[in-house]
């Protein structure tokens, strides 16, 4: 049993040696804003996303230079509220509305943001008590 145990410290030494480090979930944190089915905020089509879904709170558009690299459509992920996006208060303040949703990739927000996403809500007030966030991201699955 021991010598077991030993191998694999031993064989896990080498692969780190190499480079080799598990995989675990993609994290990321980026400014997060909110925004709504108006076509004050969006185009025309005010309830159809980019990808042709209906908007539903679980939805999030993001930058373009994120689109195509680190969160394509389809792309599932958890988010968790770190707080104001310039000084951090309120952190935390809307992880329950957040806690059990698995939110999903299917919009694209206006070609002059960058490294942000954008969350929907399901109204105007929200979206504006939301403001403009620090958000934690993790990846549970990349693209479709």
């Amino acid at each position: 049993m021991r010598w077991t145990r030993n191998l694999a410290l031993i064989l896990l030494a080498g692969l780190l040696s190499l480079g080799v480090q598990a995989a675990g979930p993609a994290v990321l944190v980026l400014k997060a804003t909110a925004y709504t089915s108006s076509m004050r905020e969006t185009d025309s089509t005010p309830f159809v996303t980019a990808t042709g879904a209906r908007t539903r709170f679980g939805i999030i558009a993001v930058s373009r230079d994120l689109l195509g690299s680190d969160l394509p459509y389809g792309s599932m992920v958890k988010l968790e509220d770190l707080g104001d996006w310039r000084t951090g208060r309120g952190k935390g303040r809307f992880n329950t509305m957040l806690r059990d949703v698995v939110f999903i990739v299917e919009d694209t927000m206006h070609k002059r943001k960058r490294q942000q996403i954008d969350v929907w809500m399901p109204d105007r007030s929200l979206a504006l008590k939301w403001g403009v966030r620090r958000v934690r991201i993790t990846v549970l699955r990349r693209g479709r």
